[in-house]
């Protein structure tokens, strides 16, 4: 069974059809620059241009980076233009596609439930955090595989600030931070997420992730065990292909 999947991100919109049977993209992954001002009109004429890339007709999965509530109202807008907050993201987006049925979630939610389902957390009991590192931190909780939705733990305080504003891969590349540095700034992270919700596991995703052997070894100190995404930066996309097939059935 195909779905279309497609991750919203502060940088970048990409999608592409997903093969829910081996949880992996059944086509190359297409990709537009998120437009700067990331207002929903210029969001929704990218989520178009990808969508319009492979000729698909059929359901739509989206991510968003920010809380989603009742499938479709915009709550948060961190790393987008505040416009965002309040709008009725299904009705914008299917209008947009042409009536094609939508669902929406938030991105660190979906690449979370792909996950659990056919990557890192498959099995797993107890408390396991994803974190996805990029243009902010998302957030994915899960409690003996349940998902707790639209947790924004990258809004957690940090040393006065925002976490992310000190510890995503985006402030990495702005401050040129070494790996070393940055882990240092992770690690500072992880712990106080740990002493919060004492996880078993934390799961890094994120562009990040395809890169684990540069930083991982620095994460000294935290009692969880932490291991890449094995769907690298596709989790978004095959999570948003899972939320669609399941609000289609």
């Amino acid at each position: 069974m195909q779905i279309f999947g497609l991750d919203i991100g502060g940088s970048g919109i990409k999608g592409a059809p997903v093969d829910l049977d081996r949880g992996d993209l059944a086509q190359e992954r297409f990709k537009v620059l998120t437009p700067h001002p990331a207002t929903p009109d210029g969001v929704a004429d990218g989520v178009k241009q990808v969508v319009e890339h492979y000729g698909w007709t059929g359901p739509v999965g989206l991510t968003f980076p920010g809380v989603v509530t009742d499938g479709s109202t915009i709550r948060t807008a961190a790393n987008v233009d505040k416009s965002w907050i309040d709008t009725d993201a299904r009705t914008l987006f299917s209008d947009r596609l042409g009536g094609h049925p939508v669902t929406v979630v938030n991105d660190a939610d979906a690449a979370g439930v792909a996950e659990m389902h056919f990557g890192a957390g498959r099995g797993r009991k107890g408390t396991v955090i994803l974190l996805t590192f990029g243009t902010g931190i998302g957030s994915a909780l899960f409690v003996d595989g349940r998902l707790v939705p639209n947790t924004e733990l990258g809004h957690l305080e940090l040393h006065g600030h925002d976490a992310e504003k000190r510890a995503s891969s985006k402030v990495k590349e702005d401050e040129e931070l070494s790996w070393e540095h940055w882990a240092h700034r992770v690690r500072k992270y992880l712990a106080h997420v740990e002493m919060l919700f004492s996880p078993e596991l934390f799961i890094i995703g994120g562009g990040v992730s395809r890169k684990s052997q540069k930083f991982l070894h620095y994460l000294e100190g935290i009692k969880a065990e932490i291991v890449p995404a094995q769907l690298q930066n596709n989790a978004g996309i095959v999570g948003a292909a899972m939320h669609a097939a399941e609000s289609d059935s």
